[in-house]
């Protein structure tokens, strides 16, 4: 009697094992594979500039200050940062344009307590910065900052660094305008 009861058991316990690994587990309506995203930064360093101590932008950084607005126009900025030089600020000036958005100076020399201050407030933003400190930010906000950027002639870099609601960061590295190629 023991053993058929065992047995009886064992059965059922095996049928219910089955009949649950058959069953197909889908995805509850209205949630996705992909985490939603919290906050969105584009990074770039600063257009093309001329010589000298604080200098404007060349008329090719002028350019390309102009086509990273257009290049941004669909992104849907909420914020714009720049630190306080003319050439930050002018690579910065047609993009805030555009959008209707104030440029908001921000201290390169904390970048750990910009980065916090970027995830605390959430959104779009676009950062606008300078060759070291471009790559600097990117990993202090969680991104892969990629090969050093080539101080003399590489002004094309476009991060976006996302901060997902499942706490994953992800970092794209783009050109935009004309591309830089290391020699």
């Amino acid at each position: 009697m023991k053993i058929v009861r065992i047995s009886r058991v064992i059965t059922t316990l095996l049928l219910i094992l089955i009949t649950t690994a058959c069953v197909s587990i889908s995805e509850p309506a209205g949630l996705s594979a992909t985490p939603s995203v919290e906050t969105t930064v584009y990074l770039v360093r600063h257009a093309e500039k001329q010589a000298g101590a604080n200098p404007s932008l060349t008329e090719a950084g002028e350019t390309r200050a102009d086509q990273l607005a257009e290049r941004l126009a669909d992104a849907e900025l909420q914020y714009i940062h720049s630190t306080n030089y003319k050439r930050t600020l002018e690579t910065a000036a047609p993009v805030a344009q555009e959008l209707g958005l104030e440029v908001q100076l921000y201290d390169p020399r904390d970048l750990p307590a910009f980065a916090r201050q970027l995830k605390e407030q959430g959104g779009r933003h676009l950062v606008v910065g300078h060759s070291n400190t471009t790559p600097a930010l990117v990993s202090a906000l969680g991104g892969d900052p990629g090969t050093p950027i080539d101080e003399k002639s590489e002004y094309d870099r476009l991060y976006i660094v996302t901060f997902y609601a499942d706490s994953t960061v992800s970092t794209d590295l783009q050109r935009y305008r004309v591309r830089y190629d290391a020699e």
